[in-house]
């Protein structure tokens, strides 16, 4: 019976997820989960700890935050794909969830991940240290195409946990990255959304990953989850070339350090590790 309502909300996020400019409201998503309106809005805050107005709007949020410092669409086209017909009504949602305009927030120091304008010092300037990791065991739902949705993954792999009592097992939440942008087309790209499990048996529908540990430069990145890709160019392209260190044959991981249901998004904190030779 539990997996039964786990499929639904798993069902209902990944709708949310595939369809931002649709009508999600809660009759179309209490059809999406086969559940009466009034069950389904219970059901789906029990297991998520979000009502789904607030999954609904935090979820298409964020694609706009993506959308407007990865890509060059104007505003009013982001606004429209991810359900928000009304310009001025988009802008004030956004400005309430993240701080600034959209117009702002895409000018604000949010570098375009792919810019062919940048040159090594031009990246954004983030605390970076090296630091010997720990070996970690991690569990995680698998994610391929585009790094920028594995929001996706990662509110599937948040419901499995909240359904099924594993938070207290699991610390910190991890996501593993195992492919370049530069190097591997974006509907190939391989991740993970998981965290650290410190339980025994692997649970049901999840992947069992090792992280081996070892010499690790760390990026600590503070804001919306949006600037995370210009990070790595801040990593790769002022950092390592003068650090005298040599990347080991391992994928890079981030570790997130709060909520983003709990946390504005220019509070979030997001560590990014590179293994090291």
């Amino acid at each position: 019976m539990a997996t039964s309502y786990e499929n639904r909300v798993l069902r209902v996020l990944a709708y949310i997820h595939d369809h931002p400019a649709g009508d999600l409201s809660l009759d179309t998503l209490a059809d999406v989960a086969a559940m009466s309106r009034f069950h389904w809005h219970r059901v789906f805050r029990a297991i998520t700890g979000e009502t789904c107005a607030q999954a609904v709007r935090r979820i298409r949020l964020h694609r706009a935050a993506c959308w407007l410092v990865q890509s060059e669409k104007p505003v009013a086209t982001i606004a429209t794909d991810i359900g928000y017909p009304n310009l001025k009504s988009f802008a004030r949602a956004f400005s309430e969830a993240y701080g600034s305009s959209p117009a702002a927030f895409r000018k604000a120091g949010q570098f375009l991940p792919a810019n062919p304008h940048f040159r090594i010092g031009e990246y954004p300037m983030h605390p970076i240290t090296t630091r010997t990791e720990p070996a970690r065991r991690v569990v995680a739902l698998p994610h391929r195409g585009n790094y920028a949705e594995i929001g996706k993954s990662f509110e599937a792999f948040g419901a499995l946990c909240e359904s099924r009592h594993l938070w207290p097992q699991i610390d910190p939440v991890i996501g593993l990255y195992l492919d370049s942008p530069d190097d591997v087309p974006v509907e190939d790209l391989r991740s993970y959304a998981g965290g650290e499990f410190r339980g025994e048996a692997t649970p049901e529908g999840m992947e069992n990953l090792t992280i081996p540990g070892g010499k690790t430069a760390v990026l600590t990145y503070k804001g919306p989850y949006s600037g995370l890709a210009a990070a790595y160019h801040t990593l790769f392209g002022n950092w390592l070339p003068d650090s005298g260190e040599e990347p080991a044959d391992q994928p890079c991981y981030e570790i997130y350090l709060n909520d983003p249901r709990e946390t504005a998004p220019e509070e979030l904190l997001t560590e990014i590790c590179l293994p090291l030779k």
